[in-house]
């Protein structure tokens, strides 16, 4: 892969306010644990609006979500991610000017991230009033090889002069969540959540300690300075912040360089954690009771205050083991570890379009940033804004499932082991949620989350959306089917789809000999509520089909047992889940030939798009609910979705009817549309519509088309977006008979290639206009469809 492909950089830095913002979330860097937002150090000057934020994957405080009126069961406290700490901060002085880009004069200036050394980086050349000319490059990581760790590399070279430098270097404990009210992707309110805890110095370096309002949860970070050349270094802590005040000479020509180190630790994953842990549940014990008199909870503090100071110095002890760690190995040696780990990283998820290289540029950002996002550990999953800013607070959607586990699936399948593991570890919730929708057996997966209660504060376009849970039992079983892997669905994955398979026993009934799932809502938010959304039927019938695969499955394997008596699975159930599968309703119109979005979607009146103003999209901020829900109008792919991921449900005929009619009537106006629409386009051949679709969805948050990259990345399109090349162009599906290939290719390429894991082995694929090559590149021998003709890939395969 060639280096030039992944770097991206941006010359001649605007200090347009809205240019900044995007540049705080396309630069930002994290590593699935925490996620730093580019800001300049220097900050903005005063009326700028800016997110500044630090964030770690899964630390949460709970805030109340008021509802107008009180109905039983409607959400009234959500999880929300939290701005941990501000560790950017830092002001130079060139003797004793103070730098930032408003004022003197900017020479040159330049930003880059690069994806094969890890970091994110920032230059300038600077001339101060009095006429003093620095060059300053700033290089940043959040260390894959120590998830805790954030470093600035600050470098100031003096080309005209020489005299002092001054660095204030700051490290805030006491910060707020951003908020926007006319945005209903973004909270309303801007809020504290972390109370000040200890904060101290130790050799030169800061602690603080926090602790949330309500989820008692602590968060510990620590900051340490390292300066290239003798000087003067003071740190003393102000209220709950601290401040280093450092000083040294530089002579002209002469570099300096500042090294910040910040190091995080959280209670969420302490080993003591259980001590905290039993004094939650005893707060949870009677639900009902907590929900009725919340001053029950509040009435020991000083148990609380005994919790805290327990947490405090697990935290604390963590931050300060961190910090020495990071401390033992030189900066350089850091690179190296960083740059090692994503070199195994690209050469396992390698993929290069030859005839576009910016193209391939934005594929690799984001894949890039696939990687920055995702979760490596089971107290955590990937935000629909990765670790790159507050848009969705944080929370947890059935986007990780349905768009990035492909991606893991065939890249790194022991991160997929992750995710699902995170919806094991809140399967529990699950079974809560549902016995607060009524259902009395099974579990439903919330909406949205961060550790596993529903944050959905709209129930239409929310909590009815249960096609979340044959998502999840989707990924169970396409996470399966690449692996083979029986040992984890008998420890995990089958409990999550017997428990899944059990609520849609209970969701829906029998009528005229039909199985129907009433009052849902399906992938398409401008239409809720309705009648056997057809992508929920589908979802449905395949969880049903796979719980009755799996149970027959680890019944050969004799692995059955242990997940049957812990949940009580009787064979009757399983009898049932097979009949409610053969018998699901799935809506289809004989006059059109295609299957409905719903039972009462058609009767609608067509949204007139064509003559819609491009000021009024997206719909959403320009309509009330109830006047989209009365139109044909699709915000996303919806059956187009279901054609997709559950294509054998219907013949090429219908999918290509419901494709051309759901076109016309889709806004796109979700990220997770195009990259679905480029995929089923290339089922049908029409390949140059896939590739116009395929572009959009490429560089959406590059080019910031959606208008909102600077609330954060999207997620879910990046990982979609290399879905419509693999399962898309190349037309992969892996399904019970093995992998499967329909290879296609836009006329702007010359060639793709792409290397994939499958079971055992290790897939090279490389496709032109002439044909396609598959190479086994490790493991044993496969068994290859290739446009349904079946092959047996040893080494090499040329078709």
């Amino acid at each position: 892969m060639r280096s030039k492909q992944l770097v991206y950089k941006v010359d001649n830095l605007s200090i347009d306010n809205n240019d900044l913002m995007v540049n705080e979330t396309v630069f930002h860097n994290a590593n699935g644990y925490i996620g730093i937002r580019s800001n300049f150090e220097e900050g903005y000057p005063e009326g700028y609006d800016t997110i500044r934020g630090s964030y770690i994957n899964g630390f949460y405080d709970i805030a109340e979500m008021k509802q107008a009126e009180k109905l039983y069961g409607l959400v009234e406290d959500k999880q929300t991610m939290l701005n941990i700490a501000d560790t950017q901060s830092i002001f130079l002085k060139i003797n004793g000017i103070r730098f930032n880009m408003f004022e003197g004069t900017v020479l040159s200036s330049e930003r880059w991230l690069d994806m094969e050394q890890g970091i994110t980086g920032r230059s300038i050349v600077w001339r101060a009033p009095n006429g003093n000319e620095v060059e300053i490059v700033i290089k940043r990581m959040t260390s894959f090889y120590q998830l805790s760790l954030f470093t600035i590399e600050y470098a100031v070279k003096a080309l005209n002069f020489s005299g002092t430098l001054e660095f204030e270097s700051l490290h805030i404990g006491e910060v707020s969540n951003y908020s926007n009210s006319n945005d209903p992707r973004i909270a309303r309110d801007s809020a504290r959540y972390l109370m000040a805890g200890r904060a101290f110095l130790e050799e030169e370096a800061s602690y603080l300690v926090s602790h949330t309002v309500r989820s008692g949860l602590s968060v510990c970070t620590g900051v340490k300075h390292l300066l290239s050349k003798p000087g003067s270094l003071k740190t003393k802590i102000e209220g709950h912040s601290a401040k280093a005040a450092i000083q040294t000479s530089i002579e002209e020509k002469e570099t300096v360089t500042l090294t910040k180190y910040t190091v995080f630790s959280d209670s969420l994953r302490k080993k003591d954690y259980s001590l905290r842990k039993k004094d939650y549940s005893l707060r949870k014990k009677d639900y009902s009771l907590r929900k009725k008199d919340y001053s029950l909870r509040k009435k020991d503090y000083s148990l609380r205050e005994k919790d805290d100071s327990l947490r405090e110095k697990d935290c604390l002890k963590g931050a300060m083991e961190e910090m020495e760690k990071a401390l033992k190995l030189s900066l350089p040696t850091l690179y190296h570890y960083q740059k090692e780990y994503l070199k195994e990283y690209w050469d396992r998820c390698f993929l290069e379009i030859e005839g576009d290289d910016d193209l391939t540029a934005a594929v690799n950002y984001n894949m890039y940033q696939l990687i920055q996002s995702v979760g490596k550990d089971e107290y955590c999953n990937i935000a629909a804004k990765g670790l790159s800013g507050e848009g969705y607070e944080g929370h947890y959607f059935w986007d990780t499932e349905m768009y990035i586990q492909p991606f893991f699936n065939l890249t790194e399948p022991e991160i997929t082991k992750n995710l699902i593991s995170f919806r094991y570890r809140t399967l529990e919730k699950a079974r809560e949620n549902a016995r607060i929708l009524g259902h009395k057996k099974g579990a439903l997966y919330p909406w949205r989350t961060i550790m596993g209660t529903e944050c959905s504060g709209y129930y239409p376009s929310g909590s009815a959306g249960y096609h979340i849970n044959g998502d999840i039992a989707h990924a169970v079983t396409a996470y399966y089917l690449s692996t083979k892997d029986i040992e984890f669905i008998a420890e995990k994955g089958a409990e999550i789809l017997f428990e899944t398979a059990r609520l849609w026993m209970d969701v829906g009934n029998y009528y005229r000999g039909s199985f129907r799932i009433n009052c849902v809502t399906g992938p398409d938010e401008y239409t809720c509520m309705v009648n056997n959304n057809y992508y929920t039927n589908v979802c449905a019938q395949h969880n049903l089909n796979w719980a009755v695969k799996f149970y027959h499955l680890l019944k050969e394997e004799k692995k059955l047992s242990p997940v049957v008596e812990k949940i009580h699975l009787a064979e009757e159930e399983i009898k049932e889940f097979d009949q409610a599968a053969k018998c699901m309703y799935l809506p289809y119109d004989e006059k059109l030939k295609i299957n409905p979005q719903d039972d009462s979607f058609l009767q609608k009146k067509v949204w007139d798009l064509e003559h819609t103003p491009k000021e009024e999209f997206p719909l959403l901020l320009h309509y009330h609910p109830l006047h989209l829900y009365r139109y044909q109008v699709c915000k996303q792919a919806d059956t187009v979705l279901a054609h997709f991921i559950f294509e054998d449900a219907q013949s090429l005929e219908t999918i290509r009817n419901s494709f051309d009619y759901y076109e016309k009537i889709t806004t796109h106006d979700s990220s997770l549309s195009t990259c679905i629409f480029s995929i089923v386009a290339s089922k049908l051949g029409l390949t140059e519509k896939a590739y116009e679709y395929f572009g959009d969805s490429a560089k959406l948050d590059l080019f910031n088309t959606h208008k909102n990259t600077k609330d954060g990345i999207h997620t879910a399109n990046m990982g979609g977006n290399y879905m419509a090349i693999v399962y898309g162009f190349a037309g992969l599906r892996i399904k019970e008979d093995g992998i499967h290939f329909a290879p296609s290719i836009p006329k702007q390429w010359r060639e793709y290639r792409f290397k994939i894991n499958y079971e055992d082995s290790q897939l090279f694929v490389e496709i032109n206009s002439m044909g396609s090559k598959f190479s086994l590149l490790k493991g044993s021998p496969k068994k290859v469809f290739i446009r349904g003709k079946r092959y047996e890939l040893k080494d090499t395969l040329v078709v």
